[in-house]
């Protein structure tokens, strides 16, 4: 899925990269980025993966 940004009536480029930075946030692309940057183990991801169904306490 792309992404598509539209300039609109006498916005700057600064404003339009910060619509684009917002939609990307929203789409989770900059988490789903930072997650793939470095590789990763499959155990580890398994590890991760137990680490955050454990339920934790209320407090």
């Amino acid at each position: 899925m792309a992404i598509r940004i539209k300039s609109r009536n006498n916005e700057s480029v600064e404003q339009m990269m910060r619509r684009f930075k917002k939609l990307c946030e929203k789409e989770g692309l900059t988490k789903e980025i930072k997650r793939k940057e470095f590789y990763e183990k499959p155990s580890e991801r398994r590890r991760r993966a137990a680490r955050r169904s454990v339920t934790r306490p209320v407090q």
